[in-house]
């Protein structure tokens, strides 16, 4: 019923420079150390600090730089797992890595602004005396350090969806550092020692804003949704468009990564020699290429349209239709 599949996945113009982040890891790499170690030191310190200076603030504060480290290391195994090439058993390699670490932190930063409320809640009701001095110069030291690593980590790679998670929490850990010193300027002239728990309850608001967008983005990779930015009506028109097509179906886009995009569909063309369908394959591949920058294709001719078939082109859904493959 279909022409001989003439799958193209071998044909495709694969960008095999797209294999994660693994160009510029050494970079990364570096950064991401030298931050781990300097975020991790200051966990410790400024949980001491909030211990003894009696604020959920910096206690709080101190909760959400220990997700950062959380962040940075796993955002660190996802630059190793990136390096290495793809096996028997991962043919795509190891991309989905870094977009699970991003979606495992991003959870987990939810589930401590929830404790951060909770907490906050107590404090409001039952006002306790905090050391404001103590307050003050723990976080102008998280303002230095925080900013410091967003430089870094800004210069390395934006397009990452982990280490963008990373330096959201680094933006998200600064401004909650800039409310901290304030905050006890405010309590060291007016003696409001409520303005602690209210800081550590509007840290917890930022910490759930800045880790919804992660949580959307790696989401929609993991569930191979379409990618952001593009319209497969759009993508489908565009391939129509292309001299010698006469039908395009069964079109799949989804991300490998977090900026490496697949598609696969069924063009139906006239029956025609491999020579000419050639052509047709790399004005697809040039469209796809620079309007779209999908690098990884696998485009199956057909001059015979499969939707006459018993189940048309449709992925199967259970053993009944396993049978049923192009």
């Amino acid at each position: 019923m279909h022409s001989h599949d003439q799958d193209h996945g071998h044909g495709h113009s694969h960008d095999h420079g797209h294999h994660g982040h693994s160009h510029g890891a050494g970079a990364p790499k570096q950064v991401l150390v030298w931050s781990l170690l300097a975020t991790g030191g200051f966990v410790v310190f400024e949980l001491a600090a909030g211990l003894k200076a009696h604020s959920l603030a910096l206690i709080s504060d101190a909760g959400h730089n220990a997700t950062d480290a959380l962040a940075l290391l796993l955002a660190l195994f996802a630059v190793f797992l990136h390096s290495k090439p793809a096996d028997e058993s991962r043919t795509y390699g190891y991309h989905r890595a870094g977009v699970l670490a991003a979606f495992v932190n991003a959870l987990a930063l939810v589930l401590l602004s929830g404790w951060i409320v909770w907490e906050g809640w107590q404090r409001l009701v039952t006002p306790e005396p905090v050391n404001d001095t103590a307050m003050l110069w723990v976080a102008v030291g998280a303002m230095v350090l925080n900013g410091s690593i967003m430089l870094a980590l800004h210069s390395s790679d934006r397009n990452d969806i982990n280490l963008r998670g990373a330096f959201l929490h680094m933006l998200g850990d600064l401004l909650g550092s800039a409310a901290i010193v304030v905050g006890s300027l405010v309590m060291r002239y007016t003696g409001w020692t409520r303005v602690d728990p209210v800081l550590s309850l509007l840290i917890s608001g930022l910490v759930v804003w800045t880790a919804w967008d992660i949580i959307r983005d790696s989401l929609n990779i993991l569930l191979e949704g379409l990618p952001k930015g593009i319209r497969l009506e759009e993508v489908t028109s565009a391939m129509r468009a292309v001299k010698g097509v006469m039908d395009v179906h069964d079109l799949h886009i989804w991300n490998i990564g977090s900026n490496s995009t697949a598609l696969s569909c069924h063009v139906l063309i006239e029956d025609m020699p491999p020579s000419l369908s050639d052509r047709i394959l790399n004005d697809l591949n040039h469209v796809l290429n620079h309007h779209y920058s999908i690098h990884h294709t696998t485009v199956q001719f057909e001059h015979v349209s499969c939707a006459i078939s018993d189940t048309g082109c449709v992925i199967p859904v259970g053993a009944q239709a396993a049978h049923h493959h192009h």
